[in-house]
């Protein structure tokens, strides 16, 4: 008699079910909704990096275009990375050492997590946050350990999310070794402060910390140029701190930078002492990126980078890109007003928090779970818990019966008690083709009749 197969799964992936995007956007598709959920723009890319592309595509001899490229890197993209990033953290950016190529920013992540976590390693998480982080430092045997921006009463922009930097520092033992930065910040659309940062930098250099910062929307708010109805708060990159740049690992996304998040290009940056370890998970992983990607963004860099430093109005980076996405939030701040949604207005980024308190004909999910509970029992329950919080079920009933898909913000907290305590936003993400956000405003305008 054989053995029924019934494998079991490592320890490390067991508990892990399927992500607040996998239902969502199953969701979305299944009841043919406006998907203001995830996060990538559904309008053209830039024609000029699509041309670039194309031009690649073209011309099947080349040999540096389309077969495998160097592991690390494409030459032409490092050197490109390099000269940028010199420029924007102020010190010498080594093409050859500090740069790997990833796919996309997620695998940078990843990389940086494996490379660097033990067993029990701890790593601080700031809260609300991408939710990728707490499930890839598991995987890497590490531990994570939120501590929780907090929005006072009343406050109506994503700058009053403020951390407690005495928790922060209270949560730090010998077991710390990492604190994870995302800036600009997903899901609030937070751009942190110099003193925020700088702060966070002291208690990094205090107790020998690594610091991962994760700035793939790093671009989608540099200006400084007084130009009306742009967004004019300075990006401040934390490895540009004073000492900060040998000891972080700064995370960047080629698919955010140009709007081609199907590309799945993204890169790590750092001293060689700390890429060291991502190369060599790389080199035993995914080996190399796609090339023709590679180099179409790095022509695309290369076309951009004297606009972008001598003509900023005639430049994707510093001019249009921030203008389109400002104007995209104005115009879906109104939206959700109007449907009696309170905004947090964002400092950066194309994401928007809205408070659904005050939406009408809203039902409550969480009595009526707790009527329908009781309804079945003989004897009422005096408290009835409810598995899913409430925004969720509030996102779902959006979807299935508005038809308009957005995420919970519950979705970014890990323990059941900050979710509870967080159940009444959603995230929207109104970085959309104009078809797109037209399409959302005739939801929103019967959800405020």
């Amino acid at each position: 008699m054989s053995t029924p197969f019934n494998p079991v799964p490592a320890e490390r992936v067991g508990d892990q079910s399927a992500s607040i995007w996998t239902e969502f956007a199953a969701l979305a598709v299944e009841n043919k909704a406006v998907n203001l959920g995830q996060g990538f723009p559904d309008g053209s890319a830039p024609k000029f990096v699509t041309d670039i592309l194309k031009k690649i595509s073209e011309k099947p001899e080349m040999v540096d275009g389309h077969q495998y490229t160097r592991g690390y890197g494409h030459p032409k993209l490092v050197e490109t990375l390099a000269k940028w990033y010199s420029y924007l953290y102020e010190v010498a950016v080594n093409a050859s050492d500090d740069i790997l190529i990833t796919v996309g920013a997620y695998h940078a992540l990843y990389y940086a997590f494996l490379a660097w976590i033990n067993e029990g390693d701890e790593v601080i998480i700031i809260e609300p946050a991408f939710d990728c982080y707490g499930p890839q430092i598991k995987f890497a045997g590490g531990v994570p350990v939120p501590v929780l921006m907090k929005l006072p009463e009343g406050a109506d922009r994503a700058c009053d999310f403020k951390i407690d930097f005495v928790e922060l520092e209270a949560k730090i033992n010998t077991n710390t070794k990492m604190i994870v930065i995302n800036n600009p910040h997903n899901p609030t659309g937070k751009l942190f402060s110099y003193s925020e940062l700088q702060r966070t930098a002291d208690l990094a250099k205090k107790y020998n910390l690594i610091v991962v910062a994760d700035e793939v929307y790093e671009f989608h708010v540099e200006n400084t140029f007084n130009v009306q109805g742009v967004w004019k708060m300075e990006m401040v990159r934390f490895a540009s701190l004073p000492g900060m740049y040998e000891r972080t690992i700064s995370i960047g996304s080629a698919g955010k930078i140009f709007s081609v998040t199907g590309w799945k290009l993204g890169w790590a940056i750092a001293p060689k002492k700390l890429l060291a370890p991502l190369k060599a998970n790389h080199q035993n992983c995914a080996s190399s990126c796609s090339t023709p990607t590679q180099l179409a963004v790095a022509e695309a860099l290369e076309y951009e980078f004297p606009k972008y430093l001598f003509r900023p109005f005639k430049s994707y980076l510093a001019y249009k890109l921030p203008k389109e996405i400002c104007k995209k939030c104005r115009k879906m701040s109104v939206m959700l007003k109007k449907a009696n949604f309170t905004t947090i207005w964002p400092d950066a980024g194309f994401f928007m928090l809205a408070d659904y308190s005050n939406v009408k004909n809203v039902p409550n999910f969480k009595e009526s779970v707790q009527e329908e509970s009781q309804a079945e029992s003989d004897e009422p329950e005096p408290q009835i818990e409810v598995e899913d919080p409430a925004d969720l079920m509030f996102a779902r009933w959006l979807c299935r019966e508005k038809k308009i898909a957005v995420i919970p913000l519950t979705a970014f907290y890990s323990t059941n008690e900050d979710k509870n305590a967080n159940d009444k936003m959603i995230r929207v993400c109104f970085f959309k083709k104009e078809e797109t956000l037209n399409k959302a405003k005739k939801v929103l305008d019967k959800l405020s009749q």
